[in-house]
């Protein structure tokens, strides 16, 4: 009975040790954009996966998801809404960085990065913040825009004429009321 007691005893000792063990935080500038860097690369990949759960650990509890439509500023809630069907159907999206950029604060608390992605639409720009929320680096911002060839911005402009005129018509009596 007491060597079970023991053995208890020294098992809730290093539970309680450990409840009190944070992870390491990188302190330099290289280690620190590294963690960005796979933090990003594990949001994409679990999007690809269609890991919804891992996804959205990898963003702060007040996101903010900017698609590629003019309608698309998501808070993160109305982003999981949005999200949960095609997650749940194993299809969510798949973005994979070919080049990466990413700038620190000088206090090193706040991250910004831009990205060009090869996905499902070819190729687009991805950008935005990331902080520390639990001693994990986090997307706390992002936009999503695609990458449009400077020759072919005429072309685009007339595809997209009639939907933009609808879409500012809602935004301006939104204004108006």
């Amino acid at each position: 009975m007491k060597q079970v007691l023991g053995l208890l005893f020294v098992i809730l000792l290093s539970a309680c040790i450990g409840a009190d063990v944070k992870p390491k935080i990188s302190s330099s500038p290289t280690e620190i954009k590294a963690e960005i860097h796979n933090n990003l690369d594990a949001w994409h990949d679990a999007a690809s996966k269609a890991d919804f759960n891992a996804y959205f650990h990898l963003m702060t509890k007040d996101a903010v998801f900017i698609g590629t439509d003019a309608s698309e500023n998501w808070q993160v809630e109305e982003f999981k809404s949005y999200s949960k069907p095609h997650f749940d159907k194993g299809r969510a999206w798949s973005f994979s960085a070919l080049e990466r950029n990413i700038y620190l604060s000088e206090d090193t608390k706040i991250a910004w990065f831009d990205e060009l992605l090869d996905t499902q639409m070819e190729l687009c720009r991805g950008s935005g913040v990331m902080k520390l929320e639990n001693n994990t680096w986090k997307v706390a911002h992002y936009v999503l825009s695609i990458a449009i060839p400077n020759e072919k911005v005429s072309e685009v402009i007339a595809l997209k004429k009639e939907s933009d005129s609808l879409y500012m018509k809602q935004l301006l009596e939104k204004v108006k009321n």
